[in-house]
């Protein structure tokens, strides 16, 4: 099965060697999932990524023939200075008229979606990029929290380790499950990452244009224990309840509930990192009340319980030693 990877100047490496090693790592727990890899980029010769290594590129993409099994087109920071490239972009699209499937890793989505094969579907990328995605694309679904997303043919996924996630969820819908398991043992990784990839990202920075609000955002994020409801809220702005919920949601995007929900979670987040308080300790003093509530917006904005979170991001290098 041939596998053709777009790269450009400046890619992220892993974006090409994570979906590369699954793909031969998977010829070698079985013979019938043989897949042969080729890249290609806007010129032949030497193209290197961001952390400074070079992959030689036979073959341009314009000048790439025969049947492809999958395309896939990797990502980077400078993803920018190539949507520009008419030869490119073009090849995208041709190469991808030809592939029994494409896929993207991480702001490769912007390649795909300027190509014009994300239109009217549902895709995914990094999730400091999706918003750039969604307002630069507007025909696309934009999901910024999902680990990859299969519309049709068309497959995307979020930033750089995620292309594992892909290929191998290409590998087990080619070869079944008992394959792609083989290829996760062998490669020590999750076949199904638990979880979005919000569990990664940075809290939601909502800034109000007013100096009030401003430090009213300030305190709620410090203050997550307090009594956040709109009537309190609106008191300490001296406003009434509907003209502080409306002036909120105009300058922040989002109303003052969803705001200070984010903001308990995020609390939340840096106790279950940084200490070993009891989940009860953690609820009361972020606002959240019962461990339940902190359980129901764990999973409702990071789709893991606090206890799995907790157990990944835990920061143990200030543990004392016994």
């Amino acid at each position: 099965m041939r596998v053709v990877c777009v790269i450009t100047e400046g890619f992220q490496h892993l974006d090409l060697a994570g979906p590369a090693d699954v793909f031969a790592t998977a010829g070698l727990v079985s013979r019938r999932a043989a897949y042969t890899l080729e890249v290609t980029s806007a010129v032949a010769g030497p193209v290197r990524s961001s952390n400074g290594l070079a992959t030689l590129v036979e073959t341009p993409i314009d000048e790439v023939t025969g049947p492809i099994d999958t395309l896939l087109v990797a990502g980077g920071l400078t993803v920018d200075d190539h949507l520009r490239d008419p030869r490119l972009v073009a090849g995208v699209r041709r190469l991808a008229a030809r592939a029994r499937r494409t896929g993207s890793v991480c702001t490769g989505a912007f390649l795909l979606a300027e190509a014009g094969l994300l239109d009217g579907g549902r895709a995914t990328t990094h999730w400091l990029s999706a918003d750039d995605l969604a307002r630069r694309y507007p025909a696309v679904e934009t999901d910024p929290d999902a680990i990859y997303v299969r519309e049709g043919d068309v497959w995307t996924s979020a930033g750089v380790t995620t292309g594992i996630d892909l290929a191998l969820a290409m590998v087990a819908d080619d070869h079944g499950h008992d394959v792609a398991r083989h290829v996760a043992r062998g490669l020590v990784v999750y076949l199904h990452r638990p979880g979005g990839q919000s569990q990664f990202s940075a809290p939601i920075q909502a800034v109000p244009r007013s100096e009030p609000l401003k430090e009213l955002q300030t305190w709620i994020d410090e203050h997550p224990e307090e009594d956040l409801s709109v009537p309190a809220l609106a008191r300490r702005m001296n406003l009434s309840e509907r003209h502080f919920s409306r002036v909120f949601t105009d300058e922040t995007g989002m109303p003052p509930g969803r705001y200070v929900e984010i903001a308990r979670t995020g609390a939340a987040r840096r106790l279950l990192e940084t200490t070993d308080e009891p989940l009860d300790v953690v609820a009361r003093r972020t606002g959240l009340g019962l461990p339940g509530s902190l359980y129901r917006v764990f999973r409702r904005h990071l789709r893991v319980s606090p206890g799995d979170y907790r157990r990944r991001f835990r920061d143990r290098s200030h543990d004392k030693e016994h």
